[in-house]
């Protein structure tokens, strides 16, 4: 990018609208081992009467963490992630109602303008003005109204993997699912319909994430190490914490795609946040959900990896890292 070699990498430009394509092969040989220099401080910021799990790590640039889900926790990035640390200041946090910042939460307290309020007290919390806002699946959407809302207090947009930003991309979404499931698809329902998922039994819904994630990984060893970190995080959860999530996330559903008419797209337009739009040419979510985002995003880059997925900080990082060194250093380094 800008002139400069990329190992193991074909890069292509090409005019998408507002925005810029970029297609990358993803290399595992160049992906750079996970140091384990800088120390993660862990900390609780209250909120409503409850308070989220919240950590910090690494230098450089702040970015905030948005997890996907929403029923998971931030525990199924890491350590992934971390391996930007050592040009970014990751701050992640639970959100309210899941992982290590479900306790003393009710389900019904949670909502989407309770989770925007909750991501501004984390911005306070960490006392910074502006920071680059990273959204991962679901964490994409929370990111993406967060900005509509607040785009002052935000200097950069990392939409990574994003879940649809309305309804009629979810429907989209939905029928090719289904189609990359095949037979599978039954399998899904019956152990989503037995009384050991309802109950928030970790393994079983350990063994539906197997089937829901197979088609979202590329590589079988990415896939097992994926499903490893999440049942552990699903045993930490343990059911009552599993069944709360549940909820929670029905909530948010209730909040955003089941409105009628949902479309965050055409008041994407109105920003003037520099953003990136990261997906993989393997990601379960069709590649048209994430090209309506950065159409609509003015002046958005688009990044294509290939041989990749939809955990692509995950499947290949040192691509990753390439795309957010590129756009940080084109769009500038002034966020605090």
């Amino acid at each position: 990018m800008e002139g400069e070699p990329v190992r193991n990498a074909v890069i292509i430009a090409v005019s998408l609208a507002a925005g810029v394509v970029i297609a990358a092969h993803c290399s595992l040989a160049t992906a750079q081992p996970i140091e384990s220099g800088a120390v993660a401080n862990e900390s609780r910021i209250a909120v409503g009467g409850a308070s989220l799990y919240a950590r910090a790590i690494g230098r450089g640039q702040p970015v905030v963490v948005l997890h996907g889900g929403p029923d998971f926790d931030s525990g199924y990035l890491l350590p992934d992630l971390d391996r930007l640390k050592d040009a970014f200041r990751l701050f992640y946090y639970d959100q309210r109602g899941r992982g290590r910042s479900a306790e003393g939460v009710r389900p019904e307290d949670v909502s989407l303008s309770s989770d925007l309020e909750d991501l501004d007290k984390v911005r306070q919390h960490f006392g910074l003005k502006a920071p680059a806002l990273l959204g991962h699946s679901w964490g994409a959407v929370l990111a993406l109204e967060y900005a509509l809302r607040y785009p002052t207090r935000v200097s950069r947009l990392i939409i990574m993997n994003p879940a649809p930003a309305s309804a009629s991309d979810l429907a989209l979404m939905r029928k090719a699912y289904l189609e990359k499931l095949g037979a599978d698809a039954d399998r899904q329902r019956e152990i989503v319909a037995s009384a050991a998922y309802q109950a928030g039994d970790p393994e079983a819904v350990v063994a539906r994430y197997r089937i829901h994630f197979k088609p979202a990984v590329m590589r079988p060893e990415d896939y097992e190490r994926l499903m490893a970190t999440m049942k552990e995080r699903f045993i930490s959860q343990g059911r009552e914490g599993i069944v709360k999530a549940r909820a929670v996330e029905d909530r948010l559903y209730r909040d955003t795609w089941q409105v009628p008419g949902y479309d965050l797209v055409p008041r994407l337009r109105r920003l003037r946040i520099p953003a990136i739009v990261i997906t993989g040419d393997h990601d379960f979510i069709p590649a048209e959900v994430a090209d309506h985002i950065a159409r609509a995003l003015p002046g958005a880059e688009r990044v294509v990896l290939e041989d990749c997925g939809h955990f692509s900080y995950l499947e290949c990082p040192a691509d990753v890292r390439r795309a957010l060194d590129g756009f940080f250093r084109r769009a500038g380094s002034t966020a605090r």
